[in-house]
């Protein structure tokens, strides 16, 4: 079982860790201190090392802030996670609405005038840094040692799992190709700094497990223009590579990194939106000159490989015959027999039975009920509770080594009520808009968000995240910088994987959520079209989406033209993975409308 019930933390942990907070921001001379849920790499999944966020404050959400002065603690989060929030942190944590409050707004106005807040420099970016400063105020940010680690007594070690190579046939090019392809293309810097680690991954071809759920190898990198690359990384996580990282890839202790940084001969290319302030910092006391542009990889690597996509398909159809064998299970278990948690466990099962699984892609959120209206619902032997009639959420995904999954249904349970039904029916529109949508060359998730709001807009509903977010190819299954939001400003691109999940959620009651994956691809062109180049999106996930919540009469006739296409295609591509009382089950949920 990779996936655990226990409580990470609790409440009650975080007074007594906030009052030592306290005690170490007075030695260090400092109003208040900056504690970001990021670790040095900027990745959204933290090793327990890096917990800091939930250690301090309980919230165990994968973005926000913790702001400690002496006299309050500010807890940010965003829309996703401002339910959870209040039922992790203690009362002397305020929860601070972010980004509609600002983390720079916040200190100038609850700081004193002229006070001094520290933060670490090594996890926080040139971009927030840079920002910050501009709108804190009359505060002074100040780098220190990071305060938590000098409290936290019993802190892990750092991870140091031992990588392994992603094949080629996988990849679908060989590292030292993507090296000498992106070498040249950093125009007049003669190195880049590559942090993410997603980033370096994907350029040599390594996978770890470093980090739970995303097959990441911690480390830091230099891309050079001569085609070369040095990674900075605890040698023993090296020993199962053998000769894979060969000539081009020289291999460095971490401690080396930012000693190697101040003897590049410039200029050297950082990421602003990545890079954390003490590289940039260590650039500039040795005057070295700095070239800011995105992250060389970040683009690369989002727009698949022939090779990622045929492994996305496959892993998909294997994980849709899983999620078959499951849905099939589900609706066979008499009502509230069942509870969140068995919920999660058969999932897994079915995924593990396929004897092709690595990892879940993240926690599987088993929403009943009002839990539902959790974004970001992680089921604990505590919140475990019963899945009586109503509505299940179940948010979900597998990592395999030629793809990874992403996929959420909303189930019916029973008798479900009519608004229910409506809500449901009005996010399916959502979802099907999207999937149907063709747009010219040049068009980015921020051109396109709106497009699956609009059903519920008309009935004065919306959602509070985005859209959809990139999807790696057996890594993160958050990557960018493809996002399919408001905030979503880099043009798509064929090969680019991203999720289609709007969603409704009424707080005390039920949540809704359906999403399936997309890649990018090029249109064919249409009889009298003037545009030159157009887009649209093929659809990897095949899994049935519950026709028992749908009103039809919401539905227009090319919305049940779609959804009716959608399931001969997955009775089509699943029904031959699956057999008996699963094969008799598939073809009923997939019988047209």
């Amino acid at each position: 079982m990779f996936q655990s019930f226990s409580e990470t933390s609790s409440p009650e942990q975080g007074p007594p860790r906030l009052a030592a907070l306290r005690a170490e921001m007075a030695a260090a001379g400092v109003d208040g201190f900056i504690i970001p849920r990021a670790d040095a790499h900027q990745g959204e999944y933290v090793a327990e090392r890096d917990s800091r966020l939930a250690w301090l404050t309980g919230f165990s959400g994968s973005a926000g802030y913790c702001v400690a002065l002496q006299d309050e603690a500010g807890v940010f989060v965003d829309s996703r996670y401002r339910v959870q929030v209040r039922a992790q942190v203690a009362d002397v944590f305020t929860p601070v609405d972010w980004p509609e409050v600002s983390l720079g707004d916040w200190l100038s106005e609850h700081v004193a005038p002229n006070g001094v807040v520290g933060f670490d420099p090594w996890l926080h970016t040139v971009a927030q840094l840079r920002d910050l400063e501009a709108s804190a105020g009359s505060v002074t940010l100040r780098r220190v040692e990071n305060l938590v680690d000098r409290i936290w007594e019993d802190q892990p070690p750092p991870p140091a799992t031992a990588a392994f190579a992603q094949p080629v046939d996988l990849a679908g090019e060989a590292h030292e190709a993507k090296i000498a392809r992106l070498a040249g293309s950093l125009g007049k810097a003669r190195s880049a700094v590559l942090t993410l680690p997603d980033s370096l991954c994907w350029l040599l071809n390594i996978r770890g497990d470093d980090v739970p759920r995303t097959p990441f190898v911690h480390g830091f990198a230099l891309l050079h223009a001569e085609g070369t690359v040095t990674l900075f990384v605890n040698p023993e996580k090296l020993t199962h590579l053998g000769d894979h990282l060969g000539p081009k890839v020289d291999v460095a202790p971490v401690e080396d990194f930012l000693p190697a940084l101040a003897g590049l001969d410039g200029p050297v290319q950082i990421d602003p939106a990545t890079c954390p302030v003490i590289v940039a910092d260590t650039l500039r006391e040795a005057g070295i000159e700095m070239v800011e542009a995105q992250d060389p990889c970040a683009l690369p690597k989002a727009c698949k490989s022939a090779a990622e996509l045929d492994g996305a398909r496959a892993a998909h159809l294997r994980d849709g015959a899983a999620m078959a064998r499951f849905l099939c299970w589900l609706d066979q278990q008499p009502e509230g027999t069942l509870t969140e948690i068995d919920v999660v466990t058969r999932l897994e099962g079915e995924r593990a039975a396929t004897n092709a699984l690595r990892d879940i892609s993240f926690d599987t959120i088993s929403g009943a009920g009002p839990n539902g209206a959790i974004v970001h619902y992680r089921v604990t032997d505590k919140t475990n509770c019963r899945v009586e009639p109503g509505l299940l959420l179940v948010d979900s995904g597998g990592q395999y080594v030629d793809g990874t999954t992403d996929v959420t249904r909303t189930i019916a349970i029973g008798s479900v009520g009519e608004e229910e039904k409506r809500a449901f029916t009005l996010v399916l529109k959502g979802m099907i808009a999207i999937s149907r949508l063709r747009w010219p060359k040049g068009l980015a998730g921020r051109d396109m968000d709106a497009l699956a709001r609009v059903a519920l807009w008309e009935h004065g509903l919306d959602y509070g995240h985005g859209t959809g977010h990139g999807v790696g190819s057996y890594l993160s299954v958050h990557e960018g910088p493809q996002r399919l939001a408001r905030t979503g400003a880099v043009p798509f691109l064929p090969g680019m994987i991203l999720s289609n999940e709007p969603g409704f959620y009424r707080e005390g009651a039920f949540g809704i959520r359906i999403e399936n994956l997309i890649v990018v691809e090029e249109a064919p062109a249409l009889p009298g079209q003037t545009v030159p180049e157009m887009y649209r999106f093929e659809t990897l996930t095949h899994v049935p989406i519950d026709t028992r919540l749908i009103d039809t009469g919401l539905l227009t006739e090319a919305e049940r033209d779609w959804l009716n296409t959608y399931h001969t295609e997955v009775l089509e591509r699943i029904g031959p993975l699956v057999e008996g009382n699963v094969s008799t089950w598939l073809a009923r949920a997939c019988a047209p409308i």
